[in-house]
């Protein structure tokens, strides 16, 4: 279910203004554009999730943000903005979404508001088809879904508690626990003991472990061990591959469920795949999703998307701005800019 947006003041003689937020769980990008696809400001900051820094913190991060994109487009703080497209991670129930709604309204960024989560910016990124899926599989995973007929398909998203599994931490923390056991004898043999003992520079994965543990190592690093993962299942060890099994089996859950919900299993309709551990196309998972989600919904159309989800953000506030969806060529204008802005991005 999506917030409902305000209704955008119109009547200019000028192009409509908008403003777009993806706010994920490691940066936050801002764009201020008009409705004829002109980018006029970028900026980028850290996260702005709810859920790490509260609602006030992360509508502080916004604030500094949407100044900063102004102050890079030249537009004064007093211009008014027709509609503000905010999407964040961690706005997962509707209740969040209704709160997160009235807090950003309060602000005075816009005369018009929509609001949801990140996920939905990144479906938007990946395709313009109305029926579509996505499955986000970054530090952890999330799927949404879209009809044409204005049906949504989501999941709560909240970790173990809503039975969530998988996303880089999970994979992670799975390796380091696979090695460990792996090396006791507690689990199977794998060359994944190696591999994490020789990452860290100690001589066994107990080492290690006990150096997490008394703190001579971040505990944060044992997320760099993703990477790892997938080289040790390319060369074919069973207990890496299986751990990638289980990952592409949970994207493939979410997108049977999500499909199904929304009776899209025996229609044409996009599954679009984000996420830097999707992003990466990993042959041993890439190629396991591809065969899989067609054999369960054999007129899917797979995509990983490439443009940034803020790219999506854009595009959902035209799209609301115009009352469907934009022109492509106004859509190429707002893909082609972000893509220029994206290297140049600062951070706030």
């Amino acid at each position: 279910m999506t917030a409902r947006p305000d209704r955008a003041r119109r009547g200019r003689a000028e192009p409509a203004l908008f403003l777009a937020v993806d706010g994920g769980n490691s940066k936050t990008d801002v764009v201020l554009g008009t409705a004829d696809g002109r980018v006029l400001g970028v900026a980028r900051g850290g996260t702005s999730s709810p859920h790490t820094l509260g609602l006030p913190g992360a509508v502080q991060v916004l604030d500094t943000l949407i100044a900063a994109a102004r102050a890079r487009a030249g537009v004064p703080a007093g211009t008014p903005v027709d509609l503000a497209a905010v999407y964040l991670a961690g706005a997962d129930l509707p209740v969040e979404v209704d709160r997160l709604h009235a807090a950003v309204a309060d602000r005075d960024w816009a005369h018009g508001y929509v609001v949801d989560n990140d996920c939905f910016a990144l479906l938007r990124a990946g395709t313009a088809r109305p029926d579509a899926i996505a499955v986000v599989c970054g530090a952890g995973t999330n799927c949404v879904g879209r009809a044409a007929d204005g049906r949504t398909a989501r999941f709560p998203s909240l970790g173990p508690l809503s039975g969530d599994w998988g996303g880089g931490h999970d994979l992670a923390e799975h390796t380091l626990r696979d090695a460990a056991r792996g090396e006791d004898g507690r689990g199977e043999p794998t060359k994944l003991t190696d591999a994490v003992a020789r990452h860290f520079g100690r001589p066994t994965v107990e080492a290690v472990s006990i150096a997490l543990h008394l703190g001579e190592l971040p505990r944060h690093a044992v997320r760099e061990l993703t990477p790892l993962l997938f080289e040790v299942a390319a060369a074919g060890d069973p207990v890496a591959l299986g751990l990638i099994r289980r990952q592409s089996d949970e994207i493939l859950a979410q997108h049977r469920v999500a499909a199904a919900r929304l009776g899209l299993t025996d229609a044409p309709h996009a599954l679009v795949l984000g996420g830097g551990v999707l992003r990466a196309r990993h042959p041993v998972l890439h190629e396991r999703i591809l065969a899989g989600a067609r054999a369960q919904a054999s007129r899917v159309e797979v995509t990983v998307v490439a443009d940034p989800p803020v790219v999506g953000a854009a595009l959902l506030a035209l799209d609301t701005l115009a009352g469907g969806p934009v022109p492509q060529g106004i859509e190429l204008s707002v893909r082609t800019a972000l893509r220029d802005h994206a290297d140049r991005l600062a951070r706030y």
